[in-house]
Formats: structure tokens, C-alpha cells, sequence
């Protein structure tokens, strides 16, 4: 009874395990959306500073509640746009302390000089409030400190009595408090974004070639570039023996012969002795990739089971590979084979090469994209790997209508921010096909999506990207993450 009980005991615990991790999974692609970082920033950062500046106000008398108001509006746009124009932190601190400092002086010119009373009478005046907005105009635009909370603190200086000065001192120590936070996050969050949220960054670095088709040594040549950007990169150049290879090893070797002697598990001499000429065949091309890109290249000869890309998925996880990249196989719908297919649905991310041309080196590349996802951060990642320092990225989007040309600028943006290589973004009022057809011919190769997070219905209505491009002249690569 208490056998059975720990057992779905430790059931419960394991099912809990693993919602918690896709939980967590999907919170973190979520994230990787940068205007979503962002609201959460927002969400978390302006209530705690608002907070941390109440307390403070509660123990320093110079910290007035009145700022609060101009405070939580600037702390919002600096967190909502942290490369706008108005999210500089000497012009956040510099605008809202000289709008409170003008303020200041439109009261002091207005009670002393025209009505010739105390300050602490004047009260909300309009005289000092239109003299308070020109002077705080005037002084920001020359001192380049142009921002909007600056009019509110102008403003609010009006009904702070007789405690101007402890209103400017509050302004500025409560202002520089909320700059240091956001310089922090920006420079050790926001701008490192990449390091820290888009998985592809992190992983990626172990790479699996299934050498298969005619194009499987420049497919080799591909993934070897990519997992050369990263300084433990590796490649793993991997054959299926299949019952074809078996059968012709067969004929030419005796089954009372020996198998070679480091041929492991082998079923028969023939299937050895295919195993074997795999090894060998896959040996000269490791040879040949470790010279020419400088990253280690192991070979794994596997025997086939029912199915080629299960046997891909299980010896990727037996030899710690997080990426494959393989060869693209059309079926005769025009669609990927049921081999890629396979690939596509694992848990693995997967670049599936469809070969043009004998290239293999790969420095202008396009990358169209729908918007901001996980699939589009990681065509981003491979199409900077591949450019380095001397190659360009083209990020590119279509729209329908003009007025989604602004969002789709900054959401392009937003990505290429991530990226070190260098970016160019483009928005064209055209359909994808037709663009990618018009400009394929200045690119070496074009990273899709493939369209695997979406669902049947939804292909059935639109066919993905890639089955709808004809006659590309370039190479194309479609990308999968897990």
C-alpha cells in the first residue's frame, strides 16, 4: 500500500516537474518579445521606485509628495522606451530638476516684482504658471534637456508654499535615485537581453549533420559555421546505415569473415563492413571541415531502426547536440518529407538547408520575419554567426497597409538590437514571396521560418512561406526551434 502510495507519489511529482518547466519554457519566449520585456520591466521597476521614493519622503523632509506625479510619468517612459529620445538619464534628472528650478523663479519674478507679496501667498497664479512653462521651454531647449514631466514640476513648484527650495533639492535626489536604477537595468538587463533570454545564444553550440542527399557536405559545411561562432562549438557528422547499404555490403564479403575490429554492436560482418566505409567516407569530410573552419568535427555511424529521424533525435541527445542541421527533402507535394517533417516536430532546433548553388560560405543573408518571436531571435542568431564582423544581416518584414510601417520598423528595431553584426532593416508593401523573388539574387542565403507554430487549419488557409517561394536562386534555410 505505501509502495503503491510513493509511487504515484513520485508520478505526481514528475508530471509537476514537467508543466513547470514548459511553464517556464514558454514565460521565457514570452519574454523574448521585447515589447513585453518591457512592460513587465515597467510593471515591476516604476511601482517599487514609486515606493522606494514614498519612503523616502516619509524620513526626508527635503522628498515633497508633490513631485510623485512627474515622477512615476518619467520613470514610465524611460522603462516603456530605453532608446528614445527622452530616455537619457542626464537629460531625465537635467530636465525635471530645471523645470521645478524655473518654476521656482517664475514664483519669486511674480510675487516679488509684480505684486510685491511673500512668496508663500501667491498660491497657483496663472501669471507664474504661463511664466514658469515659457522659462522651462526656453532654458531645456537650449540646454538640450528638452522633456515633457519638466512642465509638470514647473507647475507643481506653484502650490508648494514656502518650500521651493526643498521641492528642487527633493526633484533632483528623487529623480537621480530612479536614473541610477535605470541605468543599471538598461545596461546590465535590457541591452544584454540576448545573453540572457534567447536560448539560441546559449545553446546551439553542439551541432548533428545527418550526412544525407547530395547537398549533405555543404549542409556539414553550414552547421560547422555556425557552431564555429561560439568558442565550444562542435560538429557531429552523423550516417545511418540503412537495409540498402547492409545489403549491398553483402555481396562483396564473406559472412564467416571477421567485422572490423572498432565496429561496435554490429548485427553481421555486412553490416560492420558498411559501417565501416561510412565511417571512413565521414572521416575525410571531418577531416576537411576541421581545416577549412577550425571547429572539432566528430563522426557517429548509427544502424537504422523503422524510422531515420528518430534515430537523428536519439543519437543527438546520446551525443549532446542541441542543434541539427540537415539537408531539406521535398515530398511530392511539393512540402517537406516525412524525414524533415519528423525532424521539425522533436524538441530540437533544426535549420533545414534547401540548396541552390556551391557556396559554402554565407555572408549576406535575409532574414524575413512576421514579427518578434523565438524563431525569428534565432534566424537572427545563425544569420549573425554566419555573417560575423564582415558580413551584413538584411532583417526585413511586409506589411499590408502604410500605417503599419512605423511598429514594424521599431519591432525590427528591437531585434536587430541583439545582433553584433551588421543590420540593415527593410519594409516593403509587397506579399513575402514576391520580395524574397525580387531580391534573392543579392543575398547568399535567406533564413525562414517554418511555420511549425502554427496550426493545420491555419496552413491549410495560407501555405508557409517556403512552399509558395519558386525558382529561388539562392540557397534557403528553414528554422525550427524546440
Amino acid at each position: 500500500m505505501f509502495s503503491e502510495l510513493r509511487r504515484r507519489l513520485a508520478a505526481a511529482r514528475r508530471r509537476a516537474v514537467r508543466v513547470e518547466r514548459r511553464e517556464l519554457r514558454q514565460l521565457r519566449r514570452w519574454l523574448e518579445t521585447t515589447s513585453n520585456l518591457l512592460h513587465v520591466s515597467v510593471l515591476l521597476f516604476v511601482p517599487l521606485l514609486v515606493g522606494l521614493v514614498t519612503l523616502l519622503s516619509n524620513t526626508v523632509d527635503a522628498v515633497s509628495f508633490l513631485l510623485f506625479p512627474p515622477l512615476a510619468s518619467g520613470a514610465y517612459t524611460l522603462f516603456s522606451d530605453p532608446e528614445g529620445r527622452y530616455s537619457d538619464p542626464w537629460r531625465f534628472v537635467g530636465g525635471l530638476t530645471v523645470g521645478a528650478l524655473c518654476g521656482w523663479a517664475a514664483v519669486e519674478v511674480t510675487a516679488t516684482y509684480l505684486y510685491g507679496i511673500p512668496t508663500a501667498d501667491l498660491g497657483a497664479d496663472a501669471g507664474a504658471a504661463a511664466l514658469g512653462i515659457l522659462l522651462t521651454g526656453a532654458v531645456t531647449w537650449a540646454l538640450d534637456l528638452e522633456l515633457p514631466t519638466a512642465y509638470s514640476t514647473a507647475l507643481l513648484v506653484l502650490i508648494t508654499g514656502s518650500a521651493q527650495f526643498a521641492y528642487v533639492a527633493g526633484v533632483a535626489l528623487s529623480s537621480s535615485l530612479v536614473a541610477v536604477v535605470f541605468s543599471a537595468w538598461r545596461s546590465e538587463v535590457y541591452q544584454e537581453r540576448a545573453r540572457y533570454l534567447y536560448h539560441t545564444t546559449e545553446v546551439d553550440d553542439h551541432v548533428i549533420v545527418p550526412m544525407r542527399g547530395e547537398h549533405a557536405a555543404k549542409t556539414a559545411m553550414l552547421g560547422a559555421r555556425i557552431a564555429a561562432a561560439h568558442d565550444a562549438g562542435k560538429v557531429v557528422l552523423l550516417h545511418v546505415v540503412d537495409d540498402e547499404e547492409v545489403a549491398a555490403a553483402e555481396r562483396n564479403v564473406d559472412e564467416d569473415g571477421d567485422s572490423p575490429d572498432y565496429v561496435e554492436g554490429a548485427a553481421s560482418v555486412a553490416e560492420a563492413e558498411a559501417a565501416d566505409a561510412a565511417s571512413r567516407r565521414l572521416e575525410a569530410q571531418a577531416a576537411n571541415i576541421e581545416t577549412k573552419v577550425g571547429v572539432p568535427c566528430d563522426v557517429v555511424v548509427a544502424v537504422a531502426d523503422d524510422n531515420h529521424a528518430k534515430t537523428v533525435v536519439s543519437t543527438a541527445g546520446e551525443v549532446n547536440c542541441d542543434l541539427v542541421v540537415t539537408p531539406f527533402e521535398h515530398a511530392d507535394d511539393g512540402g517537406p518529407a516525412a524525414f524533415v517533417r519528423t525532424l521539425l516536430g522533436s524538441d530540437l532546433d533544426v535549420v533545414a538547408l534547401q540548396a541552390a548553388s556551391d557556396r559554402t560560405r554565407w555572408k549576406r543573408i535575409m532574414v524575413p520575419v512576421r514579427g518578434a518571436s523565438d524563431v525569428a531571435h534565432a534566424m537572427l542568431d545563425y544569420a549573425g554567426r554566419l555573417a560575423g564582423r564582415n558580413g551584413s544581416v538584411s532583417v526585413c518584414s511586409c506589411i499590408d497597409v502604410e500605417r503599419e510601417r512605423r511598429r514594424t520598423e521599431s519591432m525590427l528595431a528591437n531585434l536587430t538590437e541583439t545582433v553584433e553584426a551588421r543590420c540593415e532593416t527593410r519594409v516593403s508593401r509587397s506579399t513575402v514571396e514576391e520580395f524574397v523573388q525580387r531580391n534573392d539574387t543579392h543575398y547568399d542565403l535567406v533564413f525562414l521560418g517554418a511555420s511549425t507554430d502554427r496550426s493545420a487549419a491555419s496552413k491549410f488557409v495560407s501555405r508557409p512561406t517556403y512552399e509558395r517561394l519558386q525558382n529561388i536562386e539562392t540557397d534557403v534555410a528553414l528554422v525550427h526551434t524546440g
